[in-house]
C-alpha cells in the first residue's frame, strides 16, 4: 500500500517534493518490510491434523466406540472409549492417523 502512495505522490506532487515524498515513503515500506519479517521470524507454522487437538466437535454419528465428529466445518471418524451420542459436544485429546481420538466434554 505505501509503494502504491509512493507512485502516487512522485506523480501528483511538483517536482523537488515528489521526489522528497518518494524517498520518505519508500524508506517506510522498507521499514515496514523489516518490522514483519522480524515479527513472523522462527514462529512454528501450525498445518495439519495435529491442530485439531484440543478443539471441539460435535458427534453426528454416535461413537461405541468409533464413530463421526463434525470438528471445524469438517466430519472426521472418531473413537471415544467412554462412549458418545449423537449431538453431544467432544474434545479432541488426540489424532491416529486419520481417526480422531476424542472424550466428552
Amino acid at each position: 500500500m505505501l509503494i502504491i502512495l509512493a507512485i502516487v505522490l512522485l506523480l501528483v506532487l511538483p517536482k523537488p517534493w515528489s521526489l522528497v515524498a518518494f524517498i520518505v515513503v519508500t524508506v517506510l515500506w522498507i521499514g515496514e518490510l523489516i518490522m514483519w519479517s522480524r515479527r513472523v521470524r522462527g514462529k512454528p507454522l501450525r498445518t495439519g491434523a495435529q491442530t485439531l487437538v484440543g478443539k471441539q466437535g460435535v458427534v453426528v454419528e454416535a461413537c461405541r466406540p468409533t464413530g463421526q465428529v463434525r470438528l471445524n466445518g469438517e466430519i472426521w471418524s472418531a473413537r471415544c472409549a467412554a462412549g458418545a451420542d449423537v449431538g453431544e459436544t467432544v474434545r479432541v485429546t488426540a489424532i491416529d492417523g486419520l481417526m480422531a481420538v476424542v472424550e466428552r466434554v
